[in-house]
């Protein structure tokens, strides 16, 4: 009787190899080579309004928003000059700012001003700054804080804050589904 070859045993075996063995450092982490690195940034969202400035950072793998602070809007300067040291703080790569268009699509003057706003603060924070649409956002924020049951004068303190993290919730979905 003659041995089969490993192919002839299971055919589904044929042209099959056996992967590399994937090494692991002291932390339990995969050990990979430079090339199948990807730099983990994280990503902040602004909710910008004329009085209160929500903001809202991913987690490194980008999955979840969390709120942070609200900034006052105190200012060009003194608002560029915070939004780059959350920068740092979080170690920010990419920034994500809400855009408000009106329902049937156009752009009011908010909107507008938000536009003029994007190159400023790529050139003052030296980071991509994408606009995302916000439509209802601060609505949805406003509806989740009362079925929360805040109060009044919590969910002003709140709002803006919500605001950025579901307009940055939202750009985190699409990009998984793009």
């Amino acid at each position: 009787m003659r041995t089969l070859a490993p192919s002839e045993r299971d055919p589904q075996a044929a042209g099959r190899h056996r992967p590399k063995r994937s090494h692991r450092g002291l932390d339990g982490a995969r050990d990979v080579g430079a090339s199948d690195q990807k730099i983990l940034t994280r990503i902040l969202g602004i909710d910008f309004g004329e009085k209160r400035i929500g903001l809202a950072v991913s987690d490194p793998l980008g999955f979840t928003a969390q709120g942070l602070e609200t900034l006052p809007n105190t200012g060009p300067s003194k608002v560029l000059e915070a939004l780059a040291g959350i920068c740092r703080e979080y170690g920010v790569g990419e920034v994500v700012i809400g855009l408000p268009v009106n329902m049937d699509g156009s752009f009011g003057p908010k909107a507008k001003e938000i536009m003029a706003l994007v190159p400023r603060l790529e050139k003052g924070l030296n980071l991509p700054v994408k606009s995302w649409d916000e439509r209802l956002s601060t609505r949805q924020a406003g509806r989740l804080m009362i079925e929360g049951g805040l109060s009044r004068r919590r969910r002003k303190q709140e709002s803006d804050r919500l605001a950025a993290v579901l307009i940055l919730q939202s750009y985190l979905e699409s990009r998984r589904r793009s």
